[in-house]
């Protein structure tokens, strides 16, 4: 069976982890909110496209290129963040999760008619990177290649910054028990502010990678925040590692089933593999039991 052959299986596999990089990216910022705040954050896929929109914009009307304006968009989505995070999340902090479903659920209405007004309904796209890496008989795509190093590399630098930094461990902290962080002098309100900045940041930059790779408009972010809910329970809520992880496998997995199966399948197996984790391990792969 040709899809047997060890180069197509190479093939599949490099597909996956550099899909996976991508979902990880986005996933784990969505995830890193949720352990700083238990806040689900629905309109993360829209901070998301707010990253893909900007680099075309950028693309379009000056000719700068994506990796190029990765530097101006990362800080400015931040900054969105930030704002977000301190006039309209910071309310729902605390409250039942219903609460921040509701608000970020609206937030997000508004941003995609925002889109829709500002872009339209057409899908747009980014030409800036073409062709296929060819290593004897590997052909692999520029976009995904360079999306997906790219996305890697944030998402490892994030973790170092967590586990590093002084603001990183005082992030940890808050994570973690924020009313002792609060008696330990960690100004909590500022910390939740920046994390959902960070957060933001890393879902404009998987944006500016998913600009590349494919066609988008402002209804895209349905289909990637539903990825980002199973993969975060895969990887146990509130774990940023278990999101990494989780990234990963739905990526291999969905190369996989795409390759041996159908790409109808492949959208599939999110939803499948979620099941399967949570029947062997209802905590997700890095989760623990709260009491």
């Amino acid at each position: 069976m040709e899809l047997l052959e060890p180069e197509i299986l190479l093939q599949l596999l490099i597909g996956g982890l550099l899909a996976g990089a991508l979902y990880a990216l986005l996933a784990c910022g969505l995830n890193l909110v949720f352990g700083v705040m238990r806040v689900i954050n629905l309109a993360h896929a829209e901070l998301m496209l707010m990253g893909a929109f900007g680099a075309y914009v950028l693309f379009t009307v000056f000719g700068l290129h994506p990796l190029v304006s990765l530097l101006l968009i990362v800080p400015a989505i931040f900054f969105v963040g930030y704002y977000l995070q301190r006039f309209l999340i910071e309310r729902v902090v605390g409250r039942p999760m219903l609460t921040s479903l509701l608000a970020t659920y609206g937030l997000s209405i508004i941003l995609i008619n925002l889109g829709l007004l500002l872009f339209s309904a057409d899908f747009k796209s980014i030409p800036a990177l073409q062709g296929s890496f060819l290593i004897d008989e590997l052909a692999v795509s520029k976009p995904r290649v360079t999306a997906g190093l790219i996305s890697l590399l944030l998402t490892v630098g994030v973790y170092l910054f967590l586990e590093r930094t002084r603001l990183g461990k005082a992030i940890r902290a808050v994570s973690e028990h924020a009313q002792v962080a609060a008696i330990c002098g960690i100004d909590v309100r500022r910390i939740r502010m920046l994390t959902f900045g960070m957060a933001a940041a890393m879902a404009g930059a998987a944006g500016v990678m998913l600009s590349v790779i494919y066609s988008f408009w402002p209804g895209s972010g349905v289909d990637f925040i539903q990825k980002c809910f199973a993969i975060i329970i895969i990887g146990g809520m509130g774990n940023f590692v278990g999101a990494f992880y989780g990234g990963i496998l739905l990526g291999v997995v969905e190369a996989f089933v795409g390759g041996f199966a159908s790409t109808q399948w492949a959208e599939a197996v999110a939803y499948l593999l979620l099941v399967t984790v949570l029947l062997i391990r209802p905590t997700g792969l890095k989760g623990v039991a709260r009491a």
